[in-house]
């Protein structure tokens, strides 16, 4: 029997644990200590990211209010204050034929158009809410209903 046939898949095996394992994103000591505060450097003055990703409820990742484009939070703030819109179609009701968002009842969410610069169109980026009051449940597509993120107020 060849004892270097053994030593030799040992050490392949060996190999691509080590290329597997070197491709997971784990957490390093350096890399803990470079991302905690000290007292020469200052803690962030943003409010920490939501505790998930994603979004229980829909499972669509989040996206925080303000880091939509100046458009949206403006459109938000209409959208809480009842309008006035742009466009005659903004507040009409979105069908969600491509089943992105969570199922909801016919008429539940309203779509709004988030003004592009430049465009002498609507554009592609739209702001889709539901729930009572309108702005409960509210998520961001920049392509035109091909995805979408949960607005985190």
């Amino acid at each position: 029997m060849n004892r270097a046939a053994p030593t030799l898949a040992a050490l392949l095996l060996s190999g691509l644990l080590t290329a597997l394992l070197g491709a997971c994103d784990l957490p390093q000591d350096s890399q803990v200590t470079q991302s905690q505060p000290t007292q020469s450097q200052p803690a962030p003055s943003r409010p920490a990211p939501p505790a998930s990703t994603r979004d229980p409820h829909s499972g669509l990742r989040w996206i925080a209010a303000r880091d939509l484009p100046r458009e949206g939070q403006t459109l938000l703030t209409r959208i809480a204050q009842g309008g006035p819109y742009r466009y005659s179609k903004d507040g009409s009701t979105f069908g969600n034929r491509e089943r992105l968002l969570p199922r909801q009842s016919s008429g539940y969410y309203r779509e709004y158009t988030v003004p592009t610069p430049g465009e002498n169109d609507r554009g592609a980026r739209r702001i889709v809410c539901g729930g009572q009051p309108r702005t409960t449940e509210c998520y961001y597509t920049p392509d035109h209903y091909a995805s979408f993120r949960r607005i985190h107020p």
